[in-house]
């Protein structure tokens, strides 16, 4: 009994000395920061660099828009968490047939795992709302496609749904509780709402105050916009107060799904930035500007707190975008999003630094390696100590 009691107190040790078992989550989502790797550019690194860059700046989760086989091969083993995208011009050859979903989850997905960590598949992007209504109606069937093929492969519980919505799918915003849904997109929105409640899916939003600020720049205070000391706004409704513009765009889609009968649902922002640089009739798009928003948003999002209207739930946002993208079209200032620029160095300093050399990379690998096998190793001895308490008992 003696050397049970003492072996006990040594597993107890054990398993105090920092080993952690953890239990992979449907919502996975590591903190509350993320970003957009968009890569609609031809001057930006290569993908082994990008995974150096977002683990030395320790951004954990990540958004891309399409299922690149050598962007997927390369997050191998990084444990960084990913979100894919079936981009809009698959979407209505995936709703009208399963096997086109089947192929495309087992060789854009399942071929991948476990090595990448893929937590999510978002269905096309800014779809309602647009002017393209067939494509409108492709939504939810290629959404149900690709969610029975994830069943059909043991994934739907590893791998969430989603698709990311504009500002446009709303009548109006202002104030947010007078939010509700475009009458012409209700029907499409009502039965994606409604699959998304049953599997668990959150309703995904892409929030710019950059772009409110933009269309009506002489009755918005650009501090409100910037996360900066302002008076804010009182809702007359719900009596609540915003000091800044994000909050509030978020709880006007909370509104909105509340409207519709979906008040449970989480709100998550899937982009959400503010342009470096723009045309001449753009000039809200600065440096300056840039800067102060995207270090207000980080410091906002560290708060882990939620908004006036759901303020039990944390926030979580991916910011658009990691890099300026040359190839973007539109104005000016669609190419200049980015945190950093093509060489790897930093748009503008919010607490991020340059990518580091290949060397000091290696070095910083090594030391994961060293760590990891003395983790492996005290895990091994729990497991022995586990054995050998068994066979006592």
């Amino acid at each position: 009994m003696r050397r049970f009691s003492t072996l006990f107190v040594y597993l107890l040790l054990l398993l105090c000395s920092g080993i952690r078992i953890g239990v992979s989550s449907l919502h996975e989502f590591t903190g509350t920061y993320g970003i957009n790797y968009g890569r609609l550019a031809d001057n930006i690194p290569s993908p082994d660099e990008v995974v150096r860059l977002l683990k030395q700046s320790k951004i954990r989760n990540v958004r891309i828009y399409d299922s690149d086989r050598t962007v997927l091969k390369t997050f191998s083993g990084s444990g960084l968490n990913l979100v894919i995208g079936l981009n809009n011009g698959l979407v209505k050859d995936m709703s009208l047939s399963m096997d086109h979903a089947m192929n495309w989850v087992n060789d854009s997905v399942r071929a991948f795992l476990p090595g990448t960590r893929v937590r999510g598949i978002a269905i096309g992007n800014e779809i309602l709302g647009g002017s393209d209504d067939d494509l409108s109606g492709a939504l939810l069937g290629a959404i149900k496609n690709v969610h029975n093929a994830l069943k059909e492969f043991r994934l739907d519980r590893q791998i969430q749904i989603t698709t990311a919505h504009s500002q446009a799918v709303f009548s109006n915003s202002y104030p947010p509780s007078s939010c509700r849904f475009k009458e012409n997109i209700n029907d499409y929105m009502k039965h994606i709402l409604d699959f998304f409640q049953e599997i668990g899916s959150p309703f995904c939003l892409n929030a710019y105050p950059f772009l409110a600020y933009m269309s009506d720049p002489e009755n918005i205070d650009i501090n409100y916009a910037l996360f900066e000391s302002t008076k804010g706004i009182r809702d007359p409704i719900t009596e609540l107060h915003y000091d800044n513009m994000l909050d509030a765009q978020i709880d006007a889609a909370y509104v909105a799904l509340q409207s519709a009968g979906y008040r449970k649902m989480e709100v998550i922002v899937t982009e959400t930035g503010w342009a470096s640089k723009g045309d001449s009739n753009e000039v809200a798009a600065t440096v300056s500007n840039a800067r102060t928003y995207n270090y207000n948003l980080r410091k906002r999002l560290s708060k882990r707190k939620g908004t006036p209207m759901r303020p039990n739930s944390v926030l979580k946002a991916y910011i658009f975008a990691l890099f300026n993208e040359n190839q973007k079209t539109g104005p000016t200032s669609e190419r200049n999003f980015g945190l950093f620029k093509p060489d790897g160095s930093i748009a503008y300093d919010i607490g991020f630094h340059r990518l580091k050399s290949s060397s000091n990379s290696l070095k910083d690998l090594h030391n994961q390696l060293h760590l990891g096998s003395h983790t492996t190793a005290l895990a091994a001895s729990s497991l022995v100590l586990l054995l050998l308490i068994g066979s006592l008992l």
